[in-house]
């Protein structure tokens, strides 16, 4: 099974892919898709949309696994992010993609056993998990923590999967 995870954000959303077979889980991609701030909002979930119907068609996951949206100090910044997260939806709709969604502290607390892990930490779980090749390319600026989150999320459901048929969670 191909399953994607998502780390919803409107200026960075990141996206990791990993395919569980039984037992066996592993990595194959990861990565961001990134709209300018020089584009007015419609215009950045329009490449939000597009983007990540270019990931579907590439990779062609059988589910997706999506970071719920959680309440910010920012409430500027938490609709907007809402607001993104609402045209991935829809896009995983229109190709007929069940989506799953976990909070932030389902997620910590499946991969890393602590519920208010750190982002590091969670990093360090996740190299732990699939190896050292878990790491944010060298070369200029990056948001690995947004391609990492959609690992996690990723892994989490996967893992699920796994506790469901085993009988458990």
């Amino acid at each position: 099974m191909l399953i994607m995870g998502i780390d919803p954000g409107t200026a960075t959303t990141g996206y990791g892919l990993i395919r569980k077979d039984n037992e066996k889980i592993e990595a194959l991609s990861w990565g961001l898709v990134e709209t300018s701030k020089e584009l007015s909002l419609g215009k950045r979930f329009i490449d939000i949309f597009s983007n990540i119907s270019d990931l579907i068609r590439k990779y062609k996951p059988h589910v997706v696994a999506m970071e719920k949206v959680f309440f910010a100090s920012n409430a500027k910044t938490a609709i907007s992010i809402g607001q993104s997260q609402g045209v991935m939806l829809y896009c995983f709709a229109k190709n007929k993609i069940d989506v799953y969604e976990y909070s932030p502290a389902h997620i910590k607390k499946t991969i890393t056993g602590l519920g208010r892990a750190s982002k590091k930490d969670v990093q360090r779980s996740l190299r732990s998990f699939f190896g050292s090749k878990i790491r944010s390319p060298k070369n200029g600026k990056t948001h690995f923590d947004d391609a990492a989150d959609a690992l996690a999320v990723a892994l989490c459901h996967a893992i699920r999967l796994g506790n469901d048929e085993k009988g458990g969670e």
